[in-house]
């Protein structure tokens, strides 16, 4: 039988826990992606941040377990996981499908659990209200590995090598089924703040669907553009991390 505890650490990476924080960021990875991705930020954040990296099966120390069908099952499943933590306010981080993921999780937290964030930052995706008819997901396996090397967001080294790509395609692939498939259902708006983020050669979104998150909220919205692609905060680190303390200290 699985507690609590145990399912709570399936699920929530603390690679540097601050039981005294003010606040806690959640950090959601995109397709293909997983914790780790966000131990930088976990390290390089004050003592008031504590930082939470979400963890989806079907990759590293989960790689047994079946992967998350759709978008709709995985924000189930991690708005319940999060609930323990919503003794201290939450800001949610989700890059790509992560942004996607982080609006759901943060619909489900305001509608079922009167939990709302200090603020959504949706990185590198496309409002809601602006799909695009995508199918990288149905790609065969050298399909899939070009798409990765397009946007440039996994290590050459990984992609080169064959076996340990081959072990990993399963879950990219069922992360790309989840985010192509979603289907945004019109419904309230968000009353909590949100920051959408993106990069001006980003070939997954533009800069006016990075807007649009904006039709999303009746809270105050922002729209940060960097030079760069989908993977445009590997090269903007400081500034991403400047906006993400404004918004955890002052709100």
């Amino acid at each position: 039988m699985t507690t609590l505890a145990q399912h709570d650490r399936l699920w929530i990476r603390r690679y540097e826990p601050r039981p005294d924080a003010a606040v806690r960021l959640v950090c959601l990875p995109h397709a293909g992606g997983s914790a780790s991705f966000y131990r930088p930020v976990s390290v390089t954040m004050p003592e008031s941040v504590d930082v939470l990296a979400v963890q989806y099966p079907g990759r590293q120390d989960r790689r047994d377990e079946p992967c998350a069908t759709s978008i709709a099952e995985l924000a189930d499943h991690v708005t319940s996981v999060l609930l323990p933590w919503t003794d201290r306010p939450l800001l949610l981080f989700g890059h790509s499908m992560g942004a996607t993921l982080g609006f759901e999780v943060a619909r489900r937290l305001e509608r079922d659990h009167d939990v709302v964030l200090r603020a959504l930052f949706a990185s590198a995706r496309r409002a809601p209200s602006c799909p695009r008819q995508e199918n990288v997901h149905l790609r065969d396996d050298d399909g899939l590995v070009e798409e990765m090397r397009r946007l440039s967001g996994t290590d050459s080294a990984i992609l080169d090598d064959d076996e340990l790509i081959r072990m990993a395609l399963p879950a990219i692939r069922a992360d790309y089924r989840a985010a192509e498939t979603y289907v945004y259902e019109p419904g309230p708006n968000l009353t909590c703040p949100v920051v959408a983020l993106v990069g001006d050669d980003d070939p997954k979104v533009t800069v006016d669907e990075a807007r649009a998150w904006s039709r999303h909220t009746d809270a105050a919205s922002e729209c940060h553009v960097f030079e760069g692609g989908h993977f445009y905060l590997t090269s903007h680190q400081g500034k991403v991390r400047e906006l993400l303390l404004e918004k955890a200290v002052r709100g």
